[in-house]
């Protein structure tokens, strides 16, 4: 694997966390069924401290974005960078690139 393809598996294993699955349902939720089930917080994603190593689900502070607001980041850029791009922009536009997308 290329270092961008390592980059790229990381970033879709850590979005999976957060992403429903093929029953609908997001790993870091684990068994609430508030969140899991509930119309009005399904949808409402909370970035976690930290996660349960087998299962995914949340755990410990999730009142701070700390290190997993960067999810968010990594989503984005596999939407919107290729490995070319960002060899030919460097990392300051390539970031523009994503910040130029939200728009």
């Amino acid at each position: 694997m290329t270092l961008w393809e390592v980059a790229n598996e990381i970033a879709r294993r850590l979005s999976n966390i957060f992403l429903r699955d093929k029953n609908g349902r997001r790993p870091l939720y684990g068994g609430t069924a508030k969140f899991q089930d509930d119309p009005h917080w399904r949808d409402l994603i909370l970035f976690y401290e930290y996660f349960h190593g087998d299962n995914g689900a949340g755990l410990g502070a999730s009142h701070q974005t700390g290190w997993t607001g960067l999810v968010a980041w990594s989503i984005k850029s596999l939407a919107v960078l290729d490995p070319r791009e960002v060899l030919e922009m460097g990392f300051d536009g390539a970031a523009m690139k994503i910040v130029r997308s939200y728009n």
